[in-house]
């Protein structure tokens, strides 16, 4: 039986941050995830590594009338061919070489069964190049292809003037592409339900399990809660779609895109995942059982596997071991870090250089995003300078070359996307017309709400343009970053060794600097959340003062929870006094946060 060789994997990052990773990391065992959103980004890469590695390529061009769909499928497929070429040619030099062997299993996880399988054969005989050979054949296995679709980047595409049927749909198309190809891989469904696109997935056999129960292509949902995992698994199920795994995300502690709770806590979200899973999976199977009775389709003996996994803000081997052991996890994911470790994400070196730099202050919760959606990212990037440079010409926005995100439709059926030039000078036309009716500093304030938002879709691709040397064409853009917070304590470039060694309690790559354990982090960031909630809000109404004290009591159960847990367990001794101190200052400061009274009308 093949054995998953790492209980880590790198997550999504951005556009481009990721589109490669398993060609560098999954011959090592680490799974990884793939954006499969921005089809013109991928037939680059595809173009970039047939050439490097030596297989034909076809241009697969926008005059082809599922071209999204065809890009996505040729690339992933080229992917899996690399991957494979590279896990045989690693697995025969491991074999072959020991001192290459014997550095490789010193990354692995230190209880890993696979190690010590491997170092009790070499034990008994030193010259066992055979039996080491059938060992590897016989357990390892290459980290998995995943891919992810941010399902709110569904944007309808249109002809002539003329709507595209829903199917070729921006993330229609491709889970298309992803259903189509050879991969046997999970698919990553992030942001949130999406009804048109959830139904669509029941169309392609791959989703279902086959004869013997097994599944070529699986859905993952990232969710930041348990509320959300069950409703959706549930509709999902309702089409007979089996959901093989959650991710669980800190709704702040991450990078980009941020989905706060409303003030529910990374540990007691994952408490409540360990004690109700079985519930997912009777609720889930029941009602698969219904579905694949109506479908004719043969019911499966015993529930499909669900597995549990978690992401956000993780920096030690201690909360990765303790997220494993505590909630019962199959594998914790390291984001961030990996943007430091150039065998592991395609990062450029101005990029890299400086969120090595950056520190505490330089992180920072944006409003850059033209989805309307808080987005994690860091001070200095060349997309921020550049952008100030168009503000101070009185030419704000972007040209908008790819229109993912043009999803506003104020000013046309079509969408525009609000990074956009046009969006931008029709609202900044509109803000014109206002002088003199509004203060001086609302003025100023308004106009840095629609100037703020970035092209994403280019900032967040380009950086696997400039690592890799290929001509980027069109207006200047620079690159958007995507970091969590958590980077701040990792301040150099580390080798894909070293920050395997790292996860697994080898060594440290930690700056020398003082970081809070991952849950004071997430904490703080939820208080800071929701101060900045009361403060901004112009108008009280009684939902606000409804969800402000929610938001309030949960962090305060949040904190109940800590102090329990921490109280018991084996984990964290060493920083005891100081987890103590530091959930008694954060609870004096929610308990002092003063929710408003309701506005006058």
């Amino acid at each position: 039986m093949k054995h998953q060789l790492q209980n880590f994997y790198i997550p999504v990052m951005g556009l481009a941050y990721t589109i490669d990773s398993p060609i560098r990391v999954a011959h090592l065992g680490v799974n990884s995830v793939i954006s499969i959103i921005d089809d013109e980004l991928m037939e680059k890469m595809n173009s970039f590594y047939s050439k490097k590695f030596h297989f034909p390529y076809t241009e697969i061009t926008t005059k082809i009338q599922d071209y999204r769909a065809e890009r996505t499928k040729s690339y992933l497929n080229l992917v899996s061919k690399i991957v494979e070429q590279k896990y045989h040619d690693f697995c025969a030099e491991i074999a072959e070489n020991k001192e290459h062997l014997l550095i490789f299993l010193e990354t692995l996880p230190q209880a890993s069964t696979i190690k010590n399988g491997i170092k009790e054969i070499i034990s008994k005989n030193s010259d066992s190049f055979d039996q080491v050979k059938n060992y590897i054949s016989q357990y390892f296995n290459p980290g998995s292809i995943d891919v992810n679709i941010m399902t709110k980047v569904d944007k309808t595409n249109y002809k002539k003037g003329e709507a595209l049927a829903p199917v070729f749909n921006d993330a229609h198309a491709a889970l298309r592409g992803f259903a189509e190809s050879e991969l046997n891989s999970s698919l990553v469904l992030s942001a949130g339900m999406n009804p048109s696109l959830y139904n669509y997935i029941s169309e392609f056999k791959d989703f279902f399990p086959d004869k013997n129960g097994l599944l070529k292509k699986k859905i993952i949902l990232k969710v930041s809660d348990f509320r959300s995992a069950l409703i959706q698994g549930n509709y999902l199920a309702k089409k007979g779609i089996w959901v093989s795994e959650y991710r669980i995300e800190s709704g702040l502690n991450c990078g980009g895109h941020a989905f706060a709770t409303d003030g529910l806590l990374l540990g007691p979200i994952m408490e409540e995942f360990k004690i109700r899973k079985e519930e997912l999976i009777t609720s889930m199977h029941q009602l698969m059982i219904t579905a694949f009775s109506q479908k004719g389709i043969p019911v499966p003996n015993q529930p499909l596997d669900l597995k549990i996994t978690v992401q956000g803000g993780v920096g030690t081997a201690e909360e990765h071991q303790f997220l494993l052991q505590n909630y019962t996890v199959d594998a914790v994911g390291w984001g961030s870090p990996f943007l430091l470790v150039p065998e592991a994400t395609s990062t450029d070196e101005t990029t890299r250089k400086l969120l090595m730099k950056a520190s505490e202050k330089d992180f920072y919760r944006s409003a850059i995003s033209p989805l309307g959606v808080p987005f994690n990212t860091v001070k200095g990037t060349t997309n921020e300078e550049i952008k100030k440079h168009r503000i101070a010409k009185n030419k704000a926005g972007s040209s908008c070359p790819k229109k993912l995100l043009a999803l506003n439709t104020d000013y046309a059926k079509e969408g525009i996307c609000t990074a956009s030039r046009k969006h931008q000078q029709l609202k900044l036309q509109e803000l014109e017309n206002q002088k003199g009716t509004i203060s001086l500093a609302k003025w100023k304030e308004k106009e840095a709400e629609i100037t703020v938002k970035s092209c994403l879709c280019v900032g967040l691709a380009n950086t696997a343009y400039l690592e890799n040397d290929i001509e980027i064409k069109g207006e200047k853009q620079g690159v958007v970053i995507c970091p969590g917070p958590n980077l701040a304590y990792f301040d150099k470039e580390v080798s894909l060794r070293e920050m395997t060694r790292h996860i697994n309690g080898y060594e440290s790559v930690l700056a020398k600097v003082y970081r809070p354990n991952m849950f004071i982090n997430e904490l703080q960031l939820y208080v800071d959340y929701l101060k900045e909630e009361i403060e901004k809000t112009m108008e009280v109404t009684k939902k606000n003062i409804k969800k402000w004290q929610s938001f309030k009591a949960n962090m305060l159960d949040g904190i109940a929870y800590y102090n329990s847990t921490f109280d018991q367990t084996a984990f964290f001794k060493s920083e005891k006094n100081i987890l103590n101190r530091e959930l008694f200052y954060y609870q004096e400061q929610i308990e002092r946060i003063e929710i408003p009274v309701e506005s006058n009308n």
